[in-house]
């Protein structure tokens, strides 16, 4: 059991959870919250995050990026706590309980709607699984070419807030699309802390992640990018609002993210990293709580 929960990873789940509550605030703000749809919604995320998991775990160890080179926590499956073929059917399980935990979902939140719009929905939602699984898993996994971020910023921000807030209130904004990029921009930079922890063994495995690709200088100015339009988009979006003093309470956690980007600047040994992924993670989690707390009061 403890090797399993170990591979899930619990870790990762306040972020994956940020644009889930984003979505939800937005909605809530707007006078539309629905509590059945935000907790299926929840369990839908954390389903679909210990996928990503455990297929990430699976597909680096059976690829060959899981070596001794790795900086990060040893892997289930790569310190043989857990076999390839136990992992493989965990993930076929899980699978299948974000697919039917999705769908659950999908009828409460939509079954005034429209037929296309089920569909729609659904699409996304299959599509979320197949990303979860092909980052690292299969035989031409996308994660391994550098496009795991663009793959981050879709999922984990404008899927995520743009879906949810769809789910309660069946209406869309365009604006809307600036606190989604912030969530999706903020988990990227998780990402991009992780790849630049491993860009040496990343390098030795012919893993070309991002920072493998533009190198690590390039790659922390790669990462202050991602923090300041992330911080960009989220007031401009309370600008376009004509926000409340109350409302712009989330700018309190920026002092966070410029500590966040320092430590990548400055830490070269990948270890020093470890802490600042964590850190950044609930620094999202934060920014999303104070500004769901600060717009749905204000």
């Amino acid at each position: 059991m403890k090797s399993w929960l170990e591979a899930a990873r619990l870790r990762t789940l306040p972020l994956a959870l940020s644009s889930i509550l984003m979505g939800c605030f937005l909605a809530a703000a707007h006078g539309k919250f629905s509590w059945i749809i935000a907790i299926l919604s929840v369990t839908t995320t954390i389903l679909l995050q210990v996928l990503s998991n455990f297929a990430n775990d699976y597909g680096d160890a059976v690829n060959g990026k899981d070596t001794e080179a790795r900086q990060g926590p040893k892997r289930a499956v790569q310190s043989g706590a857990i076999t390839p073929e136990a992992m493989k059917k965990a993930v076929i399980l899980f699978s299948l309980l974000s697919l039917v935990s999705g769908i659950g979902l999908l009828y409460e939140a939509l079954k005034d709607a429209t037929w296309h719009t089920f569909v729609a929905f659904l699409v996304l939602g299959i599509l979320a699984i197949i990303a979860a699984i092909t980052y690292t898993a299969g035989k031409r996994p996308y994660g391994y070419v550098g496009l795991g971020d663009l793959s981050v910023l879709i999922f984990f921000g404008w899927v995520g807030v743009l879906g949810v807030y769809y789910l309660h209130t069946q209406t869309l904004d365009w604006t809307l699309l600036l606190p989604a990029t912030s969530c999706g921009l903020f988990a990227v930079g998780v990402l991009n802390i992780n790849n630049i922890r491993d860009i040496e063994s990343d390098t030795l495995t012919g893993k070309r992640s991002v920072p493998v690709r533009i190198g690590r200088e390039k790659a922390v100015i790669y990462h202050w990018s991602l923090l300041s339009i992330a911080m960009l988009c989220s007031v401009l979006y309370l600008a376009f609002q004509s926000a409340t003093l109350v409302q712009w309470l989330f700018v309190l956690s920026f002092p966070l993210f410029i500590r966040n980007g320092w430590a990548v600047s400055h830490l070269t040994n990948p270890r020093e990293l470890d802490p600042y992924l964590k850190q950044m993670a609930l620094s999202t989690l934060l920014f999303v709580l104070l500004f769901g707390i600060g717009y749905w009061v204000g």
